[in-house]
């Protein structure tokens, strides 16, 4: 069987657990061919058959321990948020909620394994929650350059321009990702849950292409700040930028190595070879983990900790300035327009009479 067909079948097989035979071949075959099992002790069936859920027997005190240690992580950037007044923690505070949700749920369906709801809803979290960690970074950045950087932008980018940017590029990203973890569910069909997967791996990709693109300005800034302010403490009493730059690399390398271990478990085909989608320790040790390092060196290096007072984030603006600055920015805009209707009046009545623009002058 060609690589092509090979990827094309094993992503089929993730849903329809179809049969191999003695020789690990794939027995090409429709759902109808599929067998149910008796489920065993909670609900747990072998998983060639047509109502496993799971590709292993999930194990209910590890997800209960997972769950607990996201719960705390949790109400720490909670805590922190309300601490520092950082309204835009919410963000980070979603992700670590997410990863308690999805465990808890993921605990319940470890003892109800034939509740294809639980098994659905855990696997779209976990999947999703990442992305929040992901969108954190780059919003703590934009807000680093805002603070530190001596021109207030990168790379020609303004901060407040960063964080669009990426944020929105994390948003693609997200709707790629969900709309790619969804048709792949458990009870999907083999053609759907072929194409959700390609969708989700694409969404992958997206991500970590742009989490390079970003790594590149934070190098950029990295190299001005040095040159502009040295080590230490900065201009006007601020603390080093140095601490939370680093722990911001330190976040995208956890995402990375969490999309890696993604990209292995689904490009790498659900095979007797590749024993990654069959082991719920790789889960836990390549996806779990280095989200929850992400999320106590956020809860260590919190920006509220490094960048203090009105500059440490965007200005904000009340309805009434924003209002404002609108009804500003069309009056420019019309007296510019003006400015340039008048100018080509005058250039056309100089060119039928020479004398009007001396008579002007």
């Amino acid at each position: 069987m060609s690589v092509h067909k090979l990827l094309v079948a094993t992503a089929i097989r993730l849903v329809r657990r179809d049969q191999w035979d003695d020789d690990n071949d794939w027995h090409d075959g429709d759902d109808a061919n599929c067998v149910k099992a008796t489920p065993g002790p909670n609900g747990n069936v072998p998983i060639t058959a047509c109502n496993s859920y799971y590709n292993y027997d999930p194990q209910f005190a590890p997800a209960v321990a997972v769950a607990v240690i996201f719960g705390i992580l949790t109400a720490v950037h909670l805590v922190e948020a309300v601490a520092f007044k950082k309204r835009y923690a919410w963000v980070v505070i979603m992700g670590a909620l997410w990863e308690t949700i999805a465990f808890a749920i993921h605990s319940v369906g470890a003892r109800d394994q034939q509740q294809i709801a639980y098994a659905t809803a855990w696997n779209v979290l976990f999947l999703l929650a990442p992305l929040w960690i992901n969108a954190f970074a780059y919003m703590t950045f934009a807000r680093m350059v805002h603070y530190w950087h001596p021109e207030g932008k990168v790379a020609g980018l303004r901060a407040t321009a960063i964080a669009r940017c990426f944020v929105w590029a994390d948003v693609i990203s997200f709707i790629v990702q969900a709309a790619g973890g969804i048709m792949a569910n458990p009870g999907s069909s083999a053609d759907v849950i072929k194409i959700g997967l390609n969708i989700y791996l694409t969404g992958v990709g997206v991500q970590q292409f742009f989490i390079i693109l970003f790594v590149g300005l934070m190098y950029a800034f990295q190299r001005r700040c040095t040159q502009a302010r040295g080590t230490g403490f900065g201009h006007d009493g601020k603390k080093s930028w140095r601490p939370l730059l680093f722990a911001q690399y330190g976040v995208l390398t956890c995402i990375t190595v969490r999309i890696i271990f993604r990209i292995a478990e689904f490009a790498g085909g659900v095979t007797p070879s590749n024993p990654v989608p069959f082991h719920e320790e790789y889960t836990y040790a390549l996806d779990c983990f280095p989200m929850m390092v992400a999320l106590l060196i956020v809860a260590i290096w919190h920006p509220g900790r490094y960048m203090v007072g009105p500059e440490s984030d965007f200005p904000r603006l009340s309805r009434r300035e924003k209002k404002q600055r609108k009804r500003e920015k069309k009056a420019a805009l019309r007296e510019e327009k003006e400015a340039k209707k008048q100018a080509t009046q005058d250039r056309k009545r100089q060119r039928r009479d020479p004398s009007y623009g001396h008579e002007l002058r």
